[in-house]
């Protein structure tokens, strides 16, 4: 059997295709439905957890291929704790979300730097997650894709060869349990577009599960050292009906009460704050 790669049952590619969208939305002034739905779908989901084995993969190109190996081996083995079922169903909700924001086909078009390394993986978890045989010419081309992309250097296709074939020979044998385990961390490397204080702004809301006193603490700290900063920026604004404007865009920068729940576009004032922040420290030299 050989295994056909699926950008939209591809968790990689959805999930930075999502991201892209939110920062392309934000820019524009408009409110990202992709907040929602990344929060939906990637947050405590069957999703979230098959996106940290490829988060866990890419965050690093320059690793030894011997440390690679171990990685992606550990990732493939992890990926069979998931639920299959659970997993085919949230992607089904996810494609049928995204129909009813954007047109899916146009969405796709999308330019991704790690296009084909995230279709090896993603042809690897399949492969590892199915019953029926496969060629094994196809995992030793996805190994070698994936390995040569987060080594950055060519590797030695020899070697994966025989182990991949040292694999099939033990196919029925019960899998050993790997030891090795991975941080899942550096969410933020996935963004482009956004500067490091961005960044760091759309990590903390999608971490964010209950929206609760830790989120908004988080926001009213981000509002007060934004005051600070557009008010010391005002000062050395030389035309008058800028500085009027500033004034009155800081007036309406305020923290929030207890009563108030922290909202999606709570999260683009903040990310439009910093952008403003950006563009007064180049217009101010």
């Amino acid at each position: 059997m050989y295994i056909k790669h699926s950008k939209f049952k591809n968790t990689g590619i959805l999930f930075e295709i999502l991201v892209k969208k939110i920062t392309g939305d934000t820019l524009s002034g408009v409110s990202s439905p992709a907040i929602k739905i990344i929060k939906e779908y990637f947050v405590n989901t069957e999703l979230g957890k098959e996106y940290k084995l490829y988060e866990t993969l890419f965050q690093d190109k320059k690793l030894t291929e011997s440390r690679a190996t171990i990685i992606l081996n550990t990732i493939l083995e992890q990926s069979k704790k998931l639920n299959r079922s659970k997993l085919k169903n949230e992607k089904y909700n996810l494609i049928k979300e995204l129909k009813s924001h954007y047109d899916v086909e146009d969405l796709f078009k999308t330019k991704l730097v790690d296009y084909k390394a995230q279709a090896s993986l993603y042809t690897l978890l399949e492969i590892y997650n199915t019953s029926k045989p496969v060629n094994p010419n196809q995992i030793v081309e996805n190994k070698i894709s994936v390995l040569e992309h987060i080594t950055n250097q060519k590797v030695n296709s020899l070697k994966i060869k025989d182990v991949v074939l040292e694999e099939f020979k033990s196919y029925d044998k019960d899998l050993r349990t790997l030891t090795y385990h991975v941080l899942l961390e550096n969410f933020n490397n996935k963004y482009n577009n956004l500067n490091s204080k961005q960044k760091l702004i759309l990590k903390e809301f999608i971490n964010s599960v209950d929206n609760g006193p830790i989120l908004k603490e988080f926001y009213n700290k981000e509002i007060l050292d934004i005051k600070t900063k557009i008010r010391s920026a005002t000062k050395r604004v030389k035309d008058d009906v800028t500085k009027i404007k500033l004034q009155e865009i800081d007036k309406l920068i305020i923290e929030l009460n207890k009563r108030t729940k922290v909202k999606n576009s709570h999260l683009v004032d903040l990310l439009q704050y910093h952008t403003l922040l950006e563009e007064l420290t180049v217009a101010n030299g």
